[in-house]
């Protein structure tokens, strides 16, 4: 009988060491990684230096780990492929310029989670005895954390500009049908904006911006719709693009597209609030059977009881 327990213990014992062996070798290889791939500075002047400042002065957990991520995006700066660096670019992009990321920058923040995921599970694994385990499930939320942020940051961005561009496209309007030109209109819905950080307001004030730098409206709207890849926006590009170039009238065409708006956001608080009854279905389902078995449990005791 010992020399079973013993054997058993000493499988364990062999089991923990090869897998403290290969996150070693798994850490050590990433380092080998890092440390011999040639490094890249990445400018951070533009739209994504204001947004890193300003992140720097209202978050101060952003602002402990910044200088850390800073350096670890200079020494990561040479792993990723030319694609890769798009694919990460795009997604910051999306999201806002989130946090004035660069997209070596928001790889090692996947390091960084991902290190630090490890650490607190391996940390709670240990006062569980479940070290290899939860030290893995650590590492996995800790890479997937980062991409969820971004991601949900991008989704509620894109919906912002679709619930504002209906009232922003009436604004347009009435300025172009009071005598005003394009950059103009544009200028009044900056102007106008009781908060300057509202993902809409900050894309049409890069607009103006674009705008006068001389660059064509066309390109100006295209940047615009790619930032914002939303079907609204989609729209409202593509028939200010139309206009300028058969030459219609850009208000009328601004008024028609405001109306399009409001009617596509009616219809979509209408899907929505006839989907809220479906979906409320099971959860009213399991409060039900949830207050059935109150009300029933207490009677079948005193059955049995009597029994």
């Amino acid at each position: 009988m010992d020399l079973k327990l013993t054997g058993v213990s000493l499988t364990v014992l062999l089991y923990r060491f090869g897998a403290a062996g290969m996150i070693f070798l798994s850490l050590a290889i990433a380092s080998y990684s890092v440390g011999s791939a040639p490094t890249r500075v990445a400018s951070r002047l533009g739209l994504r230096g204001l947004k890193r400042q300003r992140a720097l002065e209202s978050n101060g957990a952003w602002a402990t780990i910044e200088p850390l991520v800073r350096w670890l995006g200079v020494r990561v700066s040479g792993v990723p492929t030319e694609e890769q660096r798009v694919a990460l670019d795009r997604q910051i992009s999306l999201a806002g310029d989130f946090l004035g990321l660069t997209a070596e920058e928001y790889l090692a923040l996947y390091i960084l989670s991902s290190a630090g995921g490890a650490a607190a599970g391996a940390a709670v694994g240990f006062f569980l005895d479940m070290v290899t385990l939860l030290t893995i499930v650590g590492l996995v939320v800790g890479a997937v954390a980062p991409y969820m942020i971004v991601s949900g940051e991008a989704q509620e961005r894109i919906k912002n500009i679709s619930r504002g561009l209906p009232y922003v496209i009436d604004l347009m309007a009435l300025a172009m049908g009071a005598g005003l030109d394009f950059p103009g209109a544009v200028r009044q819905v900056v102007d106008k904006s009781s908060n300057p950080l509202d993902p809409l307001v900050e894309e049409f004030t890069l607009i103006l911006q674009t705008l006068n730098l001389g660059r064509t409206r066309k390109d100006a709207l295209l940047a615009f719709v790619d930032r914002a890849p939303a079907a609204s926006v989609s729209e409202f590009v593509n028939s200010l693009v139309q206009a300028e170039e058969r030459g219609n009238p850009v208000a009328e065409v601004l008024l028609i597209q405001a109306g399009t708006s409001r009617t596509r956001r009616s219809v979509r608080a209408e899907e929505l609030a006839a989907k809220a009854g479906v979906k409320m279905t099971g959860p009213l389902m399991l409060i039900f059977l949830a207050v059935l078995a109150l009300i029933i449990a207490p009677a079948m005791m005193n059955i049995t009881d009597g029994l």
